[in-house]
């Protein structure tokens, strides 16, 4: 089905001038580099800024997804549901509402990430020093969408896949660092005992 059949896709706020951040007041702003490039969730602290007022089309407040519209990858997020309060979205992202009836934001985002929709996005990109995805080619994005249940399970499943990939690579770094301990120990019993 295609993306735009399932939510409502539109530019985030483009700013007048340069932003600068506020110690304290104004408005929370979600920004290209508070979104990871492999589609985790962005948050909790924002910079804030202060902007006049703004439509409500420009806010996130939980259960939408942000796209990355520009530089590579163009990865998707999740936003947490819900926010403590609304989030302003800056261009290049592109805000992504789903119709929660039909598609998890959490599953949205997971088969915009996925290699095949990538490659469908990346084979219609513009530009060659900053790569573009535009607004047609996203609106027109194919995407699978199992019932809700399955989509639940699928993220789920992905969640996991990802947490035991981060304690395989713990694992990994605590078995070198005692390799290297027992090694170093080794290698100093040793040497004590040329000095006997």
């Amino acid at each position: 089905m295609r993306l735009a059949e399932l939510s409502d896709i539109h530019s985030g706020y483009t700013a007048r001038g340069r932003l600068d951040p506020l110690s304290e007041g104004g408005v929370p702003a979600l920004q290209l580099r508070d979104v990871g490039t492999i589609g985790e969730a962005p948050g909790p602290d924002f910079q804030r800024y202060d902007l006049d007022k703004l439509s409500d089309r420009y806010f996130v407040r939980g259960g939408e997804v942000v796209f990355r519209s520009r530089g590579e990858p163009n990865a998707a997020a999740a936003i947490p549901d819900p926010l403590p309060e609304p989030v302003v979205v800056i261009v290049p992202l592109v805000i992504i509402r789903p119709d929660r009836d039909r598609v998890h934001p959490e599953y949205l985002a997971w088969a915009i990430n996925q290699p095949d929709a990538q490659r469908r996005l990346g084979a219609e990109a513009q530009g060659t020093s900053l790569r573009m995805i535009p607004m047609a080619v996203l609106e027109n994005l194919e995407i699978a969408v199992p019932d809700l249940q399955t989509q639940r399970r699928i993220v789920e499943l992905d969640a996991l896949s990802r947490q035991e990939g981060q304690l395989l690579r713990r694992l990994a770094a605590l078995r070198g660092q005692l390799v290297s301990a027992i090694l170093g120990e080794a290698a100093n019993a040793a040497d004590q005992k040329e000095i006997a």
